[in-house]
């Protein structure tokens, strides 16, 4: 009896796990919402749902119930004005909003409790506190790094979710095959928002933003590939460091909050507080480079699911793009990108679009896959592909014969001769052209380097450039050799 109600037991499990799609209305069990974290779930809504890119929040980070102001710049924007000129009048807006909110905290100070004579600002701030008799209030919340802002998310959030619908059902099923729930896959709803193209300043990239020192552990980021631009092979990395996550720490709370924190830095906090309840680390830690991101984290995963979940409610109806889908064929020699999007009888741009974590370059500007990439092709032509393959490789040696011939002959003409320069077998460049990059937003000249496993400096002197700054959209050569 014992056995037979465990084996239910795991029944129920699954069917709860397998249960909850694309869509799914119902709450699932494994992200609890602690009372002491519904204030900043409550923010994180509104946020990514109700305030848009044009307004700005200004808020106390201590308790984010203390919204002090919003400036909002959407008629200008309606209007027409350039992002250029909106930005600088955003800037300029939002250092004298945040100078008159630190003074009427400091009057606040100096009253010492006094509330005759508040005007309406005061009286707005002063309500604010409640419950809070501090006496040092005011004050500490005068302090300029208690004075946070925040852009509102909704555009950008209604896009994610949107391009999120691409990759969502197989994203799903990866994470079914390792036994998780299926809801972590709307993690980059708060990561990235579904940019595939996105590039942090410290080099996180891709939709789950795994740094390159972390990636590498789950998947190939080396040469002109890099996996963690690719939504498929990077969920696939993480569901398994999620899944390690959660066996270290115990709950999915604690898991998640790891992604964003690391590890070792949530075990830490667990040890130091005495509890593994997030709403009390939240409250209570103070630990090393615990900031507002890593306190905010599962807040924000409890918010993104609220609004993912009723999307429609909040955005409308989203034109969804169908479905990212394409046969794998496994490269067993290198081979060039203009000769494969050949075989796949496909636009290069076609093919570089199926196949986000190869540099573009490869497809459009001449490089080579590495032997034993897996590449992505249109769905149901491997057969095709394969076929155009063999017989670009038969003609390669063929073409290589008669070179053979021409050169006993004396007769070999200089496109034949740049032909062989440039040429191997199966159509892979093997030499002759330069190597280059475009920077993409994000990027420094550092990560480049690391990218191509070449020395910074020999990178700078390449491109004579006098320091490290570079540029989204600037073509770098990369040295070879």
């Amino acid at each position: 009896m014992i056995a037979r109600s465990i084996r239910l037991s795991f029944l129920v499990l699954a069917v709860i796990v397998a249960g909850a799609g694309v869509g799914a209305a119902k709450e699932a069990p494994f992200f609890p919402e602690p009372a002491a974290l519904r204030t900043q779930v409550k923010f994180w809504e509104k946020i990514f749902a109700v305030y848009s890119k044009d307004q700005i929040v200004f808020h106390d980070p201590e308790n984010l119930a203390r919204v002090y102001s919003v400036l909002d710049f959407r008629d200008r924007a309606a209007a027409g004005e350039s992002e250029l000129v909106l930005e600088i009048a955003k800037r300029d807006a939002v250092a004298r909003e945040r100078e008159r909110i630190r003074e009427v905290l400091l009057r606040l100070d100096a009253r010492q409790g006094n509330t005759g004579g508040l005007d309406d600002d005061e009286r707005k701030v002063w309500d604010l506190f409640g419950k809070d008799k501090d006496p040092k209030r005011f004050a500490l919340a005068a302090d300029p790094a208690r004075i946070r802002t925040q852009r509102g998310l909704r555009e950008r959030f209604a896009e994610g979710v949107r391009v999120s619908r691409r990759y969502l059902a197989d994203m799903e099923e990866i994470f079914r095959r390792h036994g998780l729930p299926v809801e972590l896959t709307r993690l980059p709803l708060v990561e990235s928002c579904f940019d595939i193209e996105a590039y942090s300043k410290v080099g996180a990239a891709g939709i789950w933003q795994f740094m390159p020192s972390t990636g590498r552990s789950y998947m190939a980021i080396a040469g002109v590939v890099d996996e963690r631009r690719d939504p498929l092979r990077a969920t696939r990395g993480a569901a398994l460091h999620l899944k390690a996550d959660h066996a270290a720490l115990g709950s999915w709370p604690l898991a998640i909050t790891a992604y964003n924190h690391g590890r070792a830095g949530i075990a830490r906090a667990v040890r130091e507080t005495g509890t593994d309840d997030i709403g009390r680390i939240v409250k209570e830690y103070r630990g090393p480079q615990f900031g507002f991101a890593s306190r905010n984290f599962y807040a924000e995963f409890l918010a993104a699911l609220h609004v993912e979940r009723s999307y429609k409610d909040h955005f409308g109806e989203l034109q969804f793009d169908a479905p990212f889908v394409g046969d794998e064929v496994e490269l067993s020699t290198m081979l060039a990108g203009h000769v494969a999007a050949s075989c796949a009888d496909v636009p290069p741009a076609d093919l570089a679009a199926l196949n986000p974590a190869v540099d573009r370059n490869v497809f459009l500007g001449g490089g080579n896959l590495p032997r034993g990439y897996l590449l992505r092709i249109p769905q149901g032509t491997a057969g095709a592909f394969r076929q155009r393959l063999a017989q670009n490789a038969a003609a390669a040696r063929v073409a290589a014969a008669r070179s053979g011939d021409e050169r006993r002959g004396g007769d070999k003409s200089a496109s034949a001769r740049a032909a062989t320069r440039t040429r191997g077998a199966g159509g892979t460049i093997a030499g002759g052209g330069e190597k280059t990059h475009t920077v993409a937003r994000g990027q420094t000249l550092s990560h480049i380097a690391e990218r191509y496993r070449i020395p910074v400096r020999k990178l700078r002197d390449a491109n004579r450039l006098r320091g490290n700054s570079v540029k989204a959209g600037q073509i770098l050569k990369i040295p070879t050799g």
